[in-house]
C-alpha cells in the first residue's frame, strides 16, 4: 500500500562539521531496508572518518563553490580537443 511522506526525518551523521542528512524514503522514514532516498546538505570542510559500505551509493546533482588557484583561465585549462 502507498504511505504518503510529508515530510523527511533528520538523521545523525558522522563527520565534522555536521552535516544535514534528511531522509525521504528508508530505514528511519518509510521502515524499509530496500532503498534510502535522501537530501544530504555538506558544509565547506566537512570530511567523515573512512569507510568501507555494503551498499552503492548515487548521488543526483550538486552545489558547490568552485575556488581556482591561480584564477580560471582558458589557456591553463587543457581541455581535451
Amino acid at each position: 500500500m502507498a504511505k504518503l511522506i510529508s515530510a523527511p526525518s533528520v538523521i545523525p551523521a558522522a563527520g565534522q562539521p555536521p552535516k544535514i542528512i534528511e531522509e525521504f524514503f528508508g530505514r528511519v522514514n518509510s521502515q524499509t531496508s530496500v532503498i534510502s532516498i535522501a537530501k544530504m546538505t555538506s558544509p565547506a570542510g566537512w570530511s567523515e572518518p573512512r569507510q568501507t559500505p555494503e551498499f552503492d551509493e548515487y548521488t543526483e546533482g550538486a552545489e558547490y563553490i568552485a575556488v581556482w588557484l591561480p584564477a580560471f583561465s582558458l589557456q591553463t585549462v587543457h581541455r581535451d580537443q
